[in-house]
């Protein structure tokens, strides 16, 4: 006897917009939703297997027995299955047990729409709520003056599972313990924001996070979802936002995952051309049907509306454009225009970013995107694909290039330097130097700098002072901050006993203080994505490997002059071309002594003579420390 009493909570309008991918809530109304019926508690469950011919709830409550508790499928052709189950009780475990029209296979899935899931190594979802008594409103209700294009954003990135580990216990810390340790670090460092590879629930620790089976889940790992949001409550009370991973480009194939849920291709692409990604031996979303569109934009929002988030960086959009993306020739067919971009794919993010601002107050999407693609951070209004912001990896590529190479050769690269500036403005740029370039034999960031142990902290100083003053938002990986020296390994803990020697302590002295430079001085932020805010004053002197430039805010007096040196010579009487007349004041020096450096500085006023020089009516002669960033304000 089925034990499932006929109930739902999906009207005919929630079919329509399912159906039409227009429904961008579906975690309303699909999974397992703690109800009452008639007076009787218990868990309505809902589920889309169209290709099924029956679908059992099994879990703790019946012995995992599929004849128990058999939903009932819709009669409008939508595909879902559902029924009220009374007594399951919140903390229970279950999966859906199945039994596909195709051939007459047999699947156990994990709930898609599931908000909790067991702990892996185990499986199942978990029958759970998502009551929390929020005390963020203060942020929530101003966070655009602190998320938006013209305010400092500087990110820290971080891998919960190893950022820190318990200091007596052979284990992860859990999210309560990471709400006073990470908070209160990532706010003395003076970052704005800080950025979680996935916090969604995955199966292989290997992954970092970026091989998803439970989307609307945080991973039972560190704790359940309600301590999961006391962490970002936590950040966002220090003043600090929050930016989710989110991974739509592919998902494993895991027995319990998304892959193959019906018996069918259901979630996947069914052309293994479109539908398989060769780099992760992993699945790729079906884009162009229209349930997976609204499985994804709901989970996008999801995250957004009931975990506060303030951004979503989205990962591997490159994949997702391109048809032949990591393909050979005859491994991918052209769109029906002849190109190679994935149309689909292209409607899919427009349609995911005017949701998301349409929808939420002082967000923000941000593209991880390694091509020349035009326009991705740019209104889907005037032709572009929508995203707030997007990384900036051909200047990660080149500047870690250049960073590499021994000072003496440096006079022959500067160009690798200076090219980023032809392309600075073409989108709303933020510069990462990222999880993905310190491992797989890449080094850490500090591992990277040439010279013996006094330059590579110089030259590690020099690379941060020249990030931050370079237009554009920052993001820096979890230990790059103290010149991390090992490359990251996601098995252990940062090496914070690094913090103990003067040069790594320097180093976060450094960022500590680049961060407060960032938020303090206008000119960095406020027209960081604008033409209007940079300008060359000298971009030529290979020779010498110095280059400087200006920073500009709205205001004339907000302007900042920058210059780069990029070999270990001090540079005495080194002039440079100057707007206007007054006195230059240093008010950065990444070789002062606090952070390491050698000490070399230049006079509390300097003063500005009326010389022509580099094109200009004036001009100053300064000492350039080695292997330096000096930062200037004219009085």
């Amino acid at each position: 006897m089925n034990k499932v009493i006929t109930h739902s909570l999906l009207t005919d309008f929630d079919i329509d917009l399912f159906k039409s991918g227009k429904h961008f809530r579906l975690y309303e109304k699909l999974g397992a939703h703690l109800i009452s019926v008639d007076g009787v508690e218990g868990v309505y469950f809902a589920v889309w297997a169209p290709s099924a011919h029956s679908v059992s709830v099994i879990g703790d409550f019946n012995f995992w027995n599929d004849k128990e508790h058999q939903l009932n499928v819709r009669w409008d052709s939508s595909g879902i299955w559902e029924g009220f189950i009374p007594n399951v009780e919140k903390g229970t475990t279950y999966k859906y047990k199945i039994h596909s029209n195709n051939n007459g296979i047999s699947t156990e899935k994990a709930d898609p729409f599931a908000f909790y899931c067991e702990k892996p190594p185990c499986t199942a979802s978990v029958v759970w709520d998502l009551y929390y008594k929020w005390k963020d409103e203060k942020w929530m209700e101003t966070r655009q003056n602190n998320n938006g294009l013209d305010k400092p954003y500087s990110v820290y990135e971080v891998h919960l599972g190893s950022w820190k580990r318990h200091s007596t216990e052979d284990r992860f810390l859990t999210y309560i313990e990471f709400a006073d340790d990470l908070v209160n670090y990532v706010k003395e460092t003076g970052f704005t924001h800080i950025e979680f590879m996935p916090i969604m629930e995955y199966p292989y620790d290997p992954s970092w996070g970026y091989q998803l089976v439970g989307y609307f889940a945080p991973t039972s790992r560190f704790g359940n979802p309600q301590e999961f949001m006391f962490l970002v409550d936590k950040l966002h009370e220090a003043g600090i936002g929050v930016i989710l991973d989110w991974v739509p480009s592919h998902f494993p194939d895991d027995a319990h995952g998304l892959g193959f849920f019906d018996g069918s291709n259901l979630f996947e692409h069914p052309d293994r051309r479109k539908g398989y990604h060769p780099d992760w031996k992993s699945l790729v979303f079906n884009y162009g049907r229209n349930e997976v569109r609204s499985f994804l934009i709901s989970n996008a929002l999801f995250w957004l509306q009931y975990y506060h988030a303030d951004a979503l960086r989205v990962d591997a959009v490159a994949s997702m454009l391109y048809l032949d993306y990591s393909r050979n020739d005859g491994e991918w067919e052209p769109n029906i225009y002849g190109g190679r971009e994935n149309l689909d794919t292209i409607s899919f993010l427009k349609e995911f970013n005017e949701a998301v601002y349409s929808n939420y107050e002082g967000v923000q999407t941000i593209a991880e995107e390694s091509t020349s693609f035009p326009m991705v951070s740019r209104p889907t209004s005037i032709g572009g694909l929508g995203f707030g912001m997007k990384w900036m990896m051909g200047w990660m590529h080149d500047t870690l290039e250049y960073f590499q190479k021994e000072t003496v050769y440096r006079k022959y690269h500067q160009n690798d330097l200076t090219f980023s500036m032809t392309y600075t403005f073409s989108e709303n740029f933020m510069l990462p130097l990222s999880h993905d370039e310190v491992v797989y034999g890449k080094k850490s960031i500090a591992g990277r700098m040439p010279g013996d142990e006094w330059q590579k902290f110089a030259n590690l100083r020099l690379l941060y002072g020249y990030m931050f003053m370079h237009p554009g938002t920052k993001l820096l990986f979890m230990g790059s901050e103290f010149g991390q020296s090992r490359e990251w390994n996601f098995e252990g803990s940062l090496d914070w006993d690094l913090l103990q020697y003067p040069f790594h302590l320097g180093v976060k002295k450094l960022i500590t203080d680049l961060n407060h430079l960032y938020k303090t001085e206008p000119a960095l932020y406020e027209k960081q994505f604008s033409q209007e805010g940079f300008e060359w004053i000298n971009y030529s002197d290979h020779q010498n490997a110095v280059m400087s430039f200006i920073r500009k805010g709205k205001e004339l007096k907000e302007e900042i002059i920058i210059v780069c040196n990029f070999t270990q010579v001090v540079r005495e009487n080194y002039r440079i071309g100057l707007p206007r007349k007054g006195k230059l004041i240093e008010i950065f020096n990444s070789d002062a002594t606090i952070y390491g450096g050698s000490g070399v500085s230049n006079a509390k006023k300097v003063t500005i003579a009326a010389m022509p020089y580099d094109g200009r009516d004036y001009s100053a002669e300064l000492l350039l420390a080695p292997l330096s960033v000096l930062v200037f304000k004219i009085s």
